[in-house]
């Protein structure tokens, strides 16, 4: 998601800075970006830093690491982590940037592939104010919502709370045209009213066509998912809060992963749900 995001910011007219490693740098130098070998470098040469990153460790990596971003970013610059990652983590790089009298943003992101692409997404952010008011213009490019929801970490903990509702709704969602499916009734049919209904929503609508379609090609990866409810499954264990519906939609993640289908789209839980259930060329 990374690279079509960088790619608006580009054509919105920003001068951009990227790593010469990152397998996206050469499509976005052809575009008009300037690579540099470290991510201290990239700091030393921008006022905003901005990464996108699978998980913690790998944030974790490029803000600590040796040649680093905490190592080369400059006074009065603003660093902003749109990765989905854990709250805990977000807290600690906010506490290493202050610090050093470094504004710092979680701003995770919900809306994918397409998203990212369009320069649609919903950004939830975390941290405070001056710095949100900031990154918004930013934030105006790469998205079409952007929402400050609180100090550092409070993106995070609600994108957790997106993750869960998204997971939840595309298990209901399979599970339903499963039970239509394996009962001889027209799923499409069972679609379109379940559309006039109290059970529409913008998942049933596009995961369902994914579902009928046969089309699990990733918009957002099984294995991403996963990672993202672990993130959510560790926020409720650390505020004990439980999480019973979460936690079966990770096994089903798992289970979908042991199957070599992690590199699926998220709806394919459709296809756990119809091998449960006996049907044939599930």
């Amino acid at each position: 998601m990374g690279k079509p995001m960088a790619l608006n910011l580009i054509n919105a007219g920003y001068s951009l800075y990227v790593l010469e490693k990152n397998k996206a740098s050469g499509e976005l130098v052809k575009a008009g970006a300037s690579a540099f070998k470290t991510p201290k470098e990239v700091a030393q040469n921008s006022s905003v830093v901005i990464t996108m990153l699978p998980d913690s460790p790998e944030v974790e990596e490029i803000v600590f690491g040796e040649d680093g971003v905490l190592e080369g970013i400059q006074e009065g610059s603003l660093f902003i982590d749109m990765s989905t990652i854990a709250p805990s983590t977000s807290q600690e790089i906010y506490k290493a940037f202050k610090v050093k009298e470094i504004e710092a943003l979680d701003a995770p992101v919900s809306g994918g592939q397409t998203g990212a692409e369009q320069g649609t997404l919903s950004i939830m952010a975390g941290g405070n104010e001056k710095a949100f008011l900031r990154a918004k213009p930013l934030f105006g490019v790469m998205g079409k919502s952007a929402t400050l929801i609180g100090g550092s970490g409070a993106g995070q903990i609600t994108k957790a709370c997106n993750q869960i509702v998204v997971g939840i709704t595309i298990q209901a969602v399979a599970e339903a045209l499963t039970l239509a499916k394996k009962a001889g009734v027209d799923v499409e049919k069972v679609k379109t009213a379940l559309l006039g209904g109290l059970a529409q929503s913008e998942i049933l609508k596009r995961y369902g066509e994914r579902i009928l379609e046969r089309n699990f090609k990733a918009g957002f990866k099984v294995g991403l998912h996963r990672k993202d409810m672990n993130i959510a499954l560790q926020a409720g264990r650390d505020y004990s809060v439980p999480l019973p519906c979460s936690a079966q939609v990770s096994v089903n993640m798992d289970s979908l992963l042991a199957q070599g289908k992690g590199e699926l789209d998220h709806s394919a839980l459709a296809l756990l749900a119809e091998q449960l259930s006996g049907i044939e060329n599930y």
